[in-house]
């Protein structure tokens, strides 16, 4: 059912779509609201903030506090950091910001998990949910949970640069030979780099190479998101 809605948010073609994909999978995994957040640094001025959420009308004063999100700990800590968080009242009072969870309890942010991913070129997609009652006791539980969020993320950040962002702000078309291509498409199709070598009559150390030239040219920090990438650009299929 989860594996449904990685696929499903590569597909959205707006804005519209994308926010619906984002709330149907956030609600799925157990969490009543969620905010999916593009960050674009720009290097003579301000970044800039495209975020996307179905928190309460009212709630959202609170969400555009650029004061109140200097002090966020949770935001401190994706900003620093691509380690997912789980917070709770504990995460805000032991580092004396009470009164932001105080006044976020109020509309039903008591837990969450929250993760950032940083990329090349000052990109940076932050994903968020949030709900009011407690976390899973059960550590197996948990653990699934981020790691499905976690996997979620690396999809959705793709569709969000494809969607939000400007055309004029993503990068150049890059150009990757025929071999990065092939691999980087074995990949997509589950196989390690061992496999993709025996597929291709090369040596594992090959493939690697490969890949890491592909993931290096796309401006990716790991190979998945080069797949991602390379699909949207309509390298591989």
């Amino acid at each position: 059912m989860l594996q449904g809605g990685f696929l499903s948010v590569m597909e959205a073609r707006s804005q519209d779509e994308f926010r619906s994909e984002v709330v149907r999978f956030s609600q799925k995994l157990g969490f009543d609201t969620v905010s999916a957040i593009t960050v674009i640094d720009h290097p003579l001025g301000a970044p800039e903030f495209i975020t996307v959420h179905n928190a309460p009308e009212a709630f959202c004063d609170v969400l555009d506090d650029s004061s109140k999100m200097r002090r966020d700990p949770v935001m401190q800590h994706c900003k620093h950091q691509s380690v997912p968080i789980i917070w709770n009242q504990d995460t805000y009072t032991s580092s004396g910001t009470g009164d932001i969870w105080e006044e976020q309890a109020q509309f039903g942010f008591r837990n969450g998990v929250c993760l950032a991913l940083h990329m090349p070129e000052g990109r940076h997609f932050v994903l968020g949910v949030d709900r009011a009652q407690a976390m899973p006791k059960d550590p197996s539980e948990l653990t699934r949970m981020v790691a499905d969020l976690q996997l979620f993320a690396v999809h959705a950040q793709d569709a969000a640069l494809r969607i939000l962002v400007p055309a004029a702000a993503q990068p150049e078309r890059p150009q990757l030979t025929p071999r990065e291509l092939e691999c980087l498409r074995w990949t997509m199709d589950g196989k390690t780099a061992w496999e993709v070598g025996e597929v291709l009559g090369i040596s594992e150390r090959t493939a690697v190479l490969h890949i890491n030239n592909g993931m290096h040219k796309l401006d990716c920090t790991n190979k998945h998101q080069a797949v991602l990438k390379a699909l949207r650009l309509g390298l591989i299929r």
